[in-house]
């Protein structure tokens, strides 16, 4: 055999041993995580976290409780994030050790929005400015990964699906020919891409849009009608909550359904 001709069949033998080692490899334990930074407010029992961007409301009594997050321009979405889920580390290689807990990762929801600070530097107080990545987090939910005296660490972070008990919750408000629906206790992908409403006096889906926050509008005439939703989550999964609005209701009522995203 030619010399050239063996080497060049070694070489063939080397690359392929190679292609079957990084195939056969497990993925590194960062493949889905993202870098950003992360700050606190809402005080040691998050009571100033209550409302919000999202609307949401009286995060304890919603199911959100301390674990949230208020969430940069850059993933806010203009709402369309409010649900969202994501898990959360100290970033060891950036971090000041003294500021970092290593090896704890915590899982917040998106329910508020951290605002630009166009006064201060991105990097020097403006840490929600664009195009930044940048978490809020309730004040129990960031010291699980980080020093109180820190006041901002870098960290990894990746979407994640949220758990949530019992079934997606409805509350309506607004006034006649403006139904303002808040949705809440989202599973799964936690947000919303769309929405429609149905009444008991129709065959028809009517669209409604988002109005801010997890909040979405109709401005058909509904008042007291038997009520349907048809939601469309941001991972494209599709329930209809079907009559889950008994006539007579009343505006500021919230209606519970056993039915969840998966």
């Amino acid at each position: 055999m030619a010399p050239a001709r063996a080497l060049a069949l070694v070489l063939l033998a080397v690359a392929w041993m190679l292609v079957v080692a990084a195939a056969s490899s497990p993925a590194p334990a960062t493949t889905g995580w993202q870098t950003a930074h992360a700050t606190f407010y809402g005080g040691v029992d998050a009571s100033g976290t209550m409302g919000g961007a999202c609307g949401y409301g009286n995060l304890y009594s919603q199911g959100y409780g301390t674990r949230t997050a208020a969430l940069s321009t850059a993933l806010f979405n203009d709402g369309a994030s409010c649900g969202q889920c994501y898990k959360i580390a100290c970033d060891r290689k950036r971090a000041n050790p003294m500021f970092c807990k290593p090896g704890v990762t915590v899982m917040v929801t998106a329910t508020n929005f951290c605002p630009p600070n166009y006064e201060l530097p991105s990097d020097k107080g403006g840490w929600c400015n664009p195009p930044r990545a940048h978490f809020d987090m309730a004040q129990p939910a960031w010291e699980k990964i980080g020093v109180y005296s820190g006041g901002i660490i870098p960290v990894m972070y990746k979407r994640v699906p949220c758990m949530k008990r019992g079934g997606v919750r409805f509350t309506i408000n607004g006034h006649d020919y403006f139904n303002l629906v808040l949705v809440a206790n989202v599973a799964a992908a936690g947000s919303i891409k769309s929405m429609d409403v149905n009444t008991s006096n129709s065959n028809n889906w009517i669209p409604m849009a988002r109005n801010w926050g997890a909040n979405w509008h109709s401005l058909a005439y509904l008042t007291g009608q038997m009520l349907s939703f048809r939601v469309t989550d941001t991972d494209g999964q599709t329930l209809e909550f079907t009559n889950v609005v008994p006539q007579g209701w009343k505006f500021g009522q919230t209606f519970t359904t056993k039915l969840q995203f998966k």
